[in-house]
């Protein structure tokens, strides 16, 4: 807002009241409505948003998602950056729950990554559980992932996970990346209760369920994609964790229009 919104200012009378609909330019997957209202309510607090639709929604063309009503200087200060947040969210939401889809036949759960916008990570995870998904670590502080350069680092995956466990509460899981079944045999054999099986092929994956079953909680990533998450899926992980959630965001197509009395 810096010093005000000074084309409002020059055009509009300061008292003058209206409305206006936000609305799905296009079929989506809804989330960040709240986010919105607060958007317009910390520009002016006696601006009336009433939701139309609500988080997790999936919406035609032409579907209202919230009217708003209040002074016209307040509704179009907030109207970019409540639509950023509705888009950016959705487009989230969207894509996740189209992931969602293409597994739903099977045991998989979708999960995010930390590939988020940096400040935005929260309402990235919220975006991604409003289209089904589940979230991953929220950070580095609140889950053990034993990442490749940690393995690199201390000579090998048995003894990053070995060194994990003395450390660890006894509450704490210990996930460790592999990359070959090679590494894989060593996770299991130091105790790992999660493996995540980073950038392998299908048949690799579906060798790599074979070997953990029952023994510990398999997810892939890595160049996942709408045209390979069934077959992965398929394969038998427990979850598949895909990055393009949030790092490569494709907003929605949302609009706010004035409605003329």
């Amino acid at each position: 807002m810096g010093g005000g919104d000074i084309t409002s200012r020059l055009v509009l009378d300061p008292r003058a009241r209206g409305k206006a609909r936000i609305w799905a330019k296009e079929e989506l997957a809804l989330s960040g409505v709240e986010v919105a209202r607060e958007t317009f309510h910390l520009v002016d607090g006696g601006v009336h948003f009433e939701a139309r639709a609500y988080e997790g929604d999936t919406l035609r063309e032409g579907e209202d998602i919230a009217q708003v009503e209040g002074l016209l200087t307040s509704l179009l200060a907030a109207e970019r950056v409540a639509l950023n947040f509705l888009q950016r969210m959705s487009g989230i939401a969207t894509l996740t729950a189209e992931y969602v889809r293409r597994v739903k036949d099977t045991a998989a759960r979708i999960a995010d990554t930390r590939k988020t916008a940096p400040g935005l990570r929260a309402l990235d995870k919220m975006a991604v559980r409003a289209g089904g998904g589940t979230n991953h670590r929220m950070g580095l502080y609140d889950a053990i992932l034993i990442k490749d350069n940690h393995i690199a680092a201390c000579g090998g995956v048995g003894e990053a996970v070995i060194r994990a466990k003395k450390g660890a509460s006894h509450l704490s899981r210990i996930e460790v990346e592999v990359q070959t079944l090679e590494e894989l045999d060593e996770a299991l054999k130091a105790g790992a209760e999660a493996i995540l099986l980073d950038n392998m092929d299908v048949n690799t994956i579906a060798k790599a369920v074979r070997k953990a079953r029952g023994r510990a909680t398999l997810e892939a990533s890595g160049n996942i994609s709408l045209d390979n998450v069934a077959e992965i899926a398929r394969a038998g992980v427990d979850i598949i964790s895909v990055g393009k959630l949030t790092h490569s965001v494709v907003a929605s197509d949302i609009a706010m229009d004035i409605i003329k009395d």
